[in-house]
């Protein structure tokens, strides 16, 4: 186990082009962050192209041995992890937010170790036996997001592993400190050059989505970025997994009990300050118990503290860059314009350092208004009115993205009934934005397509070979 100052120390580099890297509660110096560029990508792909062939032969107990142990020496450094994390993205500690997205490292490495999988008898009928086996890509691009840097890593490069994979890892430009820290971790358990990060601009972005070598990409980020992925690999015809953009519905149906499922539906849209592709980010309830559930809910944020997130006190912390901060500033002023009724937050503290906008509830809104249509990436939670199921059904599945959504109800029939009804990945009840690594995740519409997490996320790390004969 390493020193906080030890950890940063090894990942910052002797040489080079780097960028200071600036806490976002405090415009503090986090470090310095390595500037890479093409060149160095390309050294990357080939190093881990080289690597891959004997890792692929070692067969899946090995790998999956090798994920536990990297699973071990994230816990290992975990609260130094930890404490890198909230610095650079400013997290809080406590919550669900730092320690909790560093526990969630280690988990999905052990899950995915340890997710069976077996080759599958497709037809066995005494003249025709036909077998199902995955075998590895080759290189796999790992392009991840600065809202959970290292748990999204995680996500991409642990089962591009276990399936025998290489991987090269382009963290956002926001994040890369959390990201260098995480593989040098890792990669105490690793053959050398196997993963790798490249921290560079969009120019390293665009290359890896084109890159011949590149096997399959693998991305979360915006709807936008998405696009030009499919774009850069369609020459090559790479797999892609896509988890893009969302603006998840929530709908309250009118049995629900206010005061019960108030903070959760907090935490659903709240998770990180907002900042989560998979949080509620428009509330939809029932006419009936509507002015309960806006009290409610407003209790709850009234008593969540945000702040700088080294404080142990902390739940909720800044928005990571001052591009988000002007977003959903304008989305919550754009309300406020309408007649909108803010219920709490709305008036940010000018003279405070950092990127703290607060938590924010906007009651008595349109459904058109920018900030129910536009994915605001944010602690600023639109509450609707509806009358009518099917008209909450028809709102909740306007918009062109479908990442999640959720139904909020005491009657788990009626609720799993309008579950059916909506145009989403993956739809909770009575709760929002839960992910299980034994449970497939992935989004529909423009959200994206391909799925992680269990055993449907091995096989997307694979290529499908039927063995007939």
């Amino acid at each position: 186990m390493e020193t906080y100052d030890a950890l940063l120390a090894a990942i910052t580099p002797e040489s080079g082009p780097t960028r200071t890297i600036l806490n976002p509660a405090t415009g503090e110096a986090v470090g310095e962050a390595p500037v890479h560029g093409v060149r160095d990508l390309e050294a990357a792909v080939a190093e881990a192209a080289a690597a891959q062939p004997a890792w692929a032969a070692l067969g899946h107990d090995v790998r999956s041995a090798a994920l536990l142990r990297a699973a071990d020496a994230v816990e290992r450094s975990a609260e130094e992890l930890a404490t890198l994390l909230s610095r650079e993205q400013g997290k809080p500690l406590n919550g669900p937010n730092a320690r909790f997205e560093v526990g969630g490292c280690a988990a999905w490495l052990r899950a995915a170790a340890s997710t069976p999988l077996e080759p599958e008898t497709v037809v066995d009928d005494g003249e025709t036996r036909a077998e199902l086996h995955y075998r590895p890509i080759g290189v796999v691009g790992a392009i991840g997001p600065w809202n959970w840097p290292m748990m999204i890593t995680v996500w991409q490069i642990a089962p591009a592993l276990r399936m025998g994979n290489a991987v090269v890892v382009k963290p956002s430009e926001f994040t890369p400190l959390s990201v260098l820290a995480l593989i040098h971790v890792i990669n105490q358990e690793l053959p050398e050059g196997l993963v790798s990060v490249v921290s560079g601009g969009r120019d390293v972005g665009a290359r890896l989505a084109e890159h011949p070598a590149i096997g399959k990409v693998m991305f979360t980020g915006s709807t936008a970025t998405g696009k030009a992925i499919i774009k850069s690999s369609a020459d090559t015809v790479k797999r892609l997994t896509l988890e893009l953009g969302g603006n998840d519905a929530g709908i309250v149906l009118p049995d629900a009990d206010p005061t019960a499922i108030a903070e959760g539906l907090f935490w659903g849209a709240f998770i990180n300050t907002g900042q989560t592709c998979a949080a509620l980010k428009r509330l939809y309830v029932h006419e009936d118990i509507y002015d309960d559930v806006c009290a409610e809910l407003t209790a709850v944020a009234a008593a969540m503290p945000m702040g700088e997130g080294l404080d142990e006190n902390n739940v909720l912390g800044p928005l990571q860059n001052k591009q988000q901060f002007d977003i959903v500033s304008r989305l919550v002023e754009a309300a406020r314009e309408s007649g909108a009724r803010i219920l709490i937050g709305g008036n940010p503290d000018a003279e405070q350092p950092g990127y703290f906008y607060p938590t924010t509830l906007v009651a008595d809104i349109d459904n058109n208004n920018p900030l129910v249509t536009e994915e605001q990436f944010g602690p600023a939670l639109p509450i609707i009115r509806y009358s009518s199921i099917d008209e909450a059904v028809a709102q909740a599945n306007a918009l062109d993205v479908g990442l999640g959504a959720s139904v909020w109800s005491g009657n788990l029939a009626e609720a799993r009934n309008v579950a059916a009804r909506l145009q989403a990945g993956t739809v909770w009840i009575n709760k929002h934005g839960v992910v299980d690594p034994r449970i497939p995740f992935g989004g529909a519409k423009q959200s994206g397509y391909g799925l992680e997490f269990g055993v449907e996320g091995l096989k997307a790390l694979g290529v499908p070979q039927v063995i007939n004969g």
